[in-house]
């Protein structure tokens, strides 16, 4: 039963439709905090997969700025649960994952931080005592009985999704490929049976994810069709890894042909595919799917525009920046202002260097003059912290770096 929904008064609710336009105005830093707050006790198989990072993320955000703006509307109101596609994916993708209701804690933990940053504005808005007692007891209860409600209403999202799973292959597929991927000890014959895959050829895995805020599941399968055609596959062998990702084996030595993939590529918007090794058995399996992850983590962290990449492209950058603190303090060292500096600077140089040396090699990479590419490296090498000669590997390592993770 829904209980009377006591009004503030007139001159709270002003104040609070002042907090909110406040707090609409520069949301990033308490987003962060919220994200930061959320994630950090967070399930490790959600930390695993950028795309449920990233979908939590924006579900936060939603979260704030619906109450946000509700609030801006009609100071003080009851404020619906925000029970949107977006929001309700997160629930699906949780018992996808094998996650529990457990997982939905760490709403409550963004809840503490929003309070804690609003009781701060709501200092800044009145010193007042009695309105500053009202304003607080009616947001408290406005915040908590929305997060309450919205988290009541994903759990009803996540029993009907795990009923509905129980009900279909999915839930077993998951399961049996999980063992495979912690090392369990189940048998690659028993493996193979219950996933209808057989475990003991050649695997490339493969992590075919979308950055969109509500991608196309059709389009992630078209996607996974490709990458088995490419590679003279019959089928593919799919498991929902979040509502933003499919994990993709295919059978067979070759893998996928790198350059008929790139040219399908156009026909797939908002398609992007991380690619791990070709390797052999079950723990091919399992290593070829954990380093394809390792690719899409750096991926997630580069340019839309790339939207291809495999482990050979990355290997030695996942590598160097398992610290990714002190990989960054590499990068500045060695590259100094080229670092922050013009990006095709340091494209140019990074293009150099894999053509070992030669200015027209590079001039025809990156079609343009081979006047322009030694004007470019020039540059580039005063804003080296020390000359390039005899330092070409760290530089070239660094400069990788730069491209995949970013500079600070």
């Amino acid at each position: 039963m829904v209980t009377a929904w006591e009004r503030p008064s007139p001159h709270v609710a002003e104040l609070i439709r002042q907090g909110c336009e406040l707090l609409l105005g520069a949301p990033e830093g308490l987003f962060d905090q919220v994200d930061d707050a959320t994630l950090a006790g967070a399930d490790p198989g959600i930390l695993a997969d950028p795309a449920l990072v990233e979908a939590i993320r924006r579900t936060n955000r939603a979260n704030l700025l619906h109450w946000a703006r509700a609030n801006l509307e009609d100071p003080g109101a009851r404020v619906a649960p925000n029970l949107v596609p977006g929001t309700v994916a997160i629930a699906r993708d949780l018992v996808r994952r094998g996650l529990d209701w457990s997982s939905l804690d760490a709403y409550r933990t963004g809840q503490n931080v929003a309070w804690r940053a609003w009781m701060g504005l709501a200092f800044s808005l009145t010193h007042d005592p009695d309105e500053l007692s009202e304003l607080l007891d009616v947001t408290a209860r406005s915040i908590f009985t929305f997060v309450d409600e919205t988290i009541a209403g994903l759990g009803e999202h996540l029993q009907r999704e795990r009923d509905r799973l129980r009900r279909g292959t999915h839930a077993e597929r998951l399961e049996v490929v999980t063992l495979v991927l912690e090392g369990a000890p189940i048998s690659q014959e028993r493996a193979s049976s219950r996933l209808g895959y057989a475990l003991d050829g050649p695997h490339t895995a493969a992590v075919v994810f979308s950055d969109a805020a509500t991608p196309d599941p059709g389009l992630l399968e078209r996607a996974a069709e490709v990458l088995a055609r490419t590679a003279g596959a019959r089928r593919p062998f799919t498991v929902t890894g979040s509502a933003a990702s499919l994990w993709v084996w295919l059978p067979g030595e070759a893998g996928p042909d790198r350059e008929a993939l790139a040219r399908e590529l156009p026909a797939l918007p908002e398609a992007r595919i991380a690619l791990g090794p070709t390797l052999p058995g079950m723990a091919g399996f399992r290593r070829s799917h954990l380093d394809a992850l390792a690719v899409q983590r750096l991926l997630h962290r580069t340019s839309p525009d790339v939207r291809l990449a495999t482990f050979d492209d990355v290997q030695v950058v996942a590598l160097a920046t398992q610290d990714e603190e002190r990989a960054r303090e590499f990068v500045e060292r060695t590259l100094g202002a080229l670092a922050s500096g013009p990006a095709e600077l340091r494209d140019t140089l990074r293009t150099y260097l894999r053509e070992e040396h030669n200015a027209s090699a590079t001039a025809k990479v990156l079609f343009t003059h081979r006047n322009t590419v030694l004007n470019r490296l020039a540059r580039a090498e005063e804003l080296l912290p020390a000359p390039l000669a005899g330092r070409a590997l760290p530089v070239a390592l660094a400069l990788e770096v730069v491209r995949w993770v970013g500079a600070r």
